[in-house]
């Protein structure tokens, strides 16, 4: 029996419009650069630059070259029989954790490092939660041998031990962020401080589709070769471009905007978007953004966040270090909004069965941020001829210690 579908979904209809980032960096109300005046060379650079860069033949060359012999685009669209057997319907994984790094991050640090280079860069800092995007720029880093320096939580560097380690092998500096919550959020703290200071010489590579534009937007270009290569693939499995609904987990949402990025414009196409609810949406434990958030700036973006009546920032909660976020990118935001997007809300105890569930029917073992995306069968029906694509966007080897003490494995 299926228990009561727990969506936070605007009612009404959708609306008719671009859901992509306008020339000022806007999705909606959300959005835009709110900025201090120190970081404004930096970014404003960044905005000047970068559409002109990515347009560039030789960029696109490089950056084609990179994903392909690199990085092992493209990812496979593999039909899960026995996941689509159980639920009864056609359900698609996109296979982004069989890039290298184990994650779909990657995509984006391939992008940004040539463009830093572009631009004359010769250090990198990053952030990172999971570690995946941290693997993912000190590896490119590596390749292209450059400083990296990456900022940290205390608290995700010791659940997220394995990801530590391939860093300091890959020969960046890891460094802990020691304040508030010593998570995601913390760490992004320390690498704007950082970039503040070394406005120059220093790249500053975001790992999702968050910050101050053009940051959100050039992120999702990056990632957009996810739904890029879904259209074609699906259009020779299924002799349809269009899946009747794109589902993917959301943190800050990077893995989601790369597989939305196509469809967002294209309203047959159902996007689904999976939140973290932690311990449950009114526990105070959670990172459910769509349920809990108000609007307010966050990292120098416009968006829903999770705060208090006073404005101030609540820390979030989740077992999922990629998805321990308190707020979400604006794109998703104007996506919640508008209604375009329908929003639900895991917990940690549903994706951690729902992991478990999918390495048993499967044989693959997904991020835990993954495994939120797999627990919505319980809240939403589907129909039998539904083609419904997941984005698996990351391995769970990073995640063993954690499934492990969950299952007493």
């Amino acid at each position: 029996m299926k228990r009561k579908k727990r969506t936070t979904t605007i009612s009404g209809e959708t609306e008719r419009k671009s859901y992509h980032a306008d020339e000022k960096g806007n999705y909606g109300e959300f959005g835009g650069a709110y900025i201090p005046e120190m970081l404004y060379p930096n970014t404003e650079e960044l905005r000047q630059n970068y559409l002109r860069i990515m347009a560039d033949p030789s960029f696109q060359r490089e950056f084609d070259h990179l994903l392909k012999d690199y990085v092992g685009r493209p990812t496979p669209l593999y039909f899960a029989e026995r996941l689509s057997q159980k639920y009864g319907t056609k359900i698609y994984l996109k296979r982004e954790d069989l890039c290298h790094t184990g994650a779909h991050k990657v995509n984006n640090t391939i992008g940004q490092i040539l463009m830093a280079k572009k631009l004359g860069k010769n250090r990198i800092i990053a952030e990172t939660g999971a570690g995946q995007h941290g693997v993912a720029t000190a590896t490119v880093c590596a390749l292209m041998g450059i400083e990296c320096v990456v900022y940290m939580g205390e608290i995700d560097i010791a659940r997220q031990a394995p990801n530590v380690a391939r860093m300091k092998m890959l020969g960046a500096k890891v460094r802990p962020a020691l304040s508030g919550s010593r998570t995601l959020k913390d760490a992004t703290n320390e690498a704007i401080r950082d970039w503040i200071n070394n406005p120059v010489d220093t790249h500053y590579i975001i790992g999702s589709v968050v910050g101050p534009h053009p940051y959100p937007d050039m992120v999702a270009r990056f990632q957009s070769v996810i739904s890029e290569e879904i259209k074609w693939q699906l259009k020779e499995k299924e002799g349809r471009e269009n899946p009747d609904y794109v589902v993917a987990c959301v943190g800050g949402g990077s893995n989601a905007a790369g597989a939305y990025f196509h469809y967002l414009d294209v309203p047959e196409v159902g996007i689904i978007a999976v939140e973290a609810a932690g311990k449950g949406i009114d526990t105070g434990e959670s990172a459910a953004t769509s349920a809990l958030g108000k609007v307010g700036i966050i990292h120098g973006s416009k968006t829903l966040l999770m705060q208090t009546q006073d404005g101030q920032i609540t820390e979030p909660y989740s077992i999922s270090a990629g998805l321990d976020y308190p707020g979400v990118g604006p794109m998703h935001a104007h996506l919640f909004k508008s209604g375009r997007g329908e929003f639900i809300s895991i917990t940690d105890d549903e994706a951690m069965t729902a992991g478990l569930e999918v390495s048993q029917l499967e044989g693959i073992i997904p991020a835990i941020e993954t495994s939120h995306a797999f627990a919505i069968f319980d809240y939403k029906q589907f129909k039998e001829d539904d083609v419904v694509v997941i984005n698996l966007s990351g391995r769970g080897d990073k995640d063993l210690q954690t499934y492990i003490d969950y299952f007493k494995l």
